[in-house]
């Protein structure tokens, strides 16, 4: 008897199958153009955009209005806005360094300091920092051994801190200054005092899952492991203190032209922040400006935005885009020498 299936064909699934095949060879065997890994372009493409987000945001004013803004904040408060600007990105390198210990991967704090600065001084300004500053990450940690599931991992672990910061001074900020958060949300004040309990409430509970919870949460296809105590309670910290130097260098620059209390300016700019990353809002774009006219008269409003923006954004991007040129040709030429 004659074999009849080599006379048949299958013309659907093969070409269905090669085509598969196909596009999977031709990614894998893309290469980048100039020699340069997929990550090194993502981190040049950061700085690319970070020096234009640096050129837009300059061009709106003139040499003379920025100058103006700087002259009319006294030395003093603006070496104090510089210092707790300088403070709060010591802390953000501070994350980096436990989420390292949280994936099982530590490095020296001189590494986890490189790429945290690098990365968030950059990311600040593009938004979406968890992507931005991801990519950055990446670039860094892969030369050092951490794998992409491990960089996604410190990422999570990095934004669950700034979420743990945001509830835990936000909670005390909505119960010490429930007047001003009721003005600024147009909640009722029990809502607000509500609100400001529920904060301080899930921070309880995030820590007990800490220190009871030892497997892994699973949810769906995805897997969370928690922190341990320790590092749960250090995220908690420098979560907080993160913002509260934040909230201290905006309060600088608005202190110049008003006297208005530390704490009422921190429970505003928790607020507002809350917002900007909800929307994520590049550098809080309109959400600042909000804040700030909300606690001062209209004549100062333009000088103390600027001053913060300038202090806490531009400077940082500035320094952040040299710091990366500067650390990625230093280790390419490790690398080379190395092989």
């Amino acid at each position: 008897m004659t074999d009849i299936s080599k006379d048949i064909s299958y013309p659907d699934a093969f070409d269905s199958n090669h085509r598969e095949r196909s596009w999977s060879e031709r990614l894998r065997n893309l290469r980048p153009p100039l020699g340069l890994s997929w990550s090194a372009w993502l981190g040049l493409v950061a700085v690319l955009l970070a020096g234009f987000l640096l050129y837009r945001t300059l061009s709106g004013y003139s040499l003379g209005q920025l100058a103006d803004s700087i002259s009319t904040i006294p030395i003093w408060r603006l070496g104090a806005a510089l210092g707790f600007a300088a403070a709060s990105y010591a802390c953000l390198t501070v994350f980096d360094y436990l989420a390292l210990r949280y994936v099982k991967h530590p490095l020296p704090y001189p590494k986890a300091a490189l790429t945290s600065f690098s990365a968030l001084s950059l990311g600040h300004s593009i938004g979406f920092s968890g992507l931005s500053s991801g990519a950055i990450r990446y670039r860094f940690y892969s030369r050092w051994g951490l794998s992409i599931g491990e960089v996604a991992k410190l990422v999570l672990f990095c934004g669950t801190t700034v979420a743990l910061g945001m509830i835990a001074l936000g909670g005390i900020a909505l119960l010490l200054e429930s007047e001003a958060a009721t003005e600024l949300t147009g909640f009722g004040r029990a809502s607000v005092v509500a609100l400001g309990a529920a904060c301080l409430a899930s921070l309880a509970i995030y820590l007990a899952l800490a220190a009871w919870v030892r497997k892994p949460l699973k949810f769906r296809k995805w897997e969370i492991e928690m922190p341990s105590l320790r590092l749960a309670l250090a995220q908690v910290g420098i979560g907080a203190a993160n913002f509260a130097c934040v909230a201290a260098c905006l309060h600088q620059t608005i202190s110049a032209f008003a006297e208005v209390p530390y704490v009422t300016v921190a429970a505003a700019f928790i607020i507002a922040n809350t917002a900007a990353l909800l929307a994520h809002v590049p550098g809080g774009l309109g959400v600042i400006e909000a804040v700030v006219v909300h606690l001062i008269s209209q004549d100062g409003v333009i000088a103390a935005v600027l001053v913060f923006r300038f202090v806490y954004f531009l400077v940082p991007l500035a320094v952040g885009a040299v710091t990366f040129g500067i650390a990625e040709l230093v280790l390419r030429r490790k690398a080379a020498s190395a092989s």
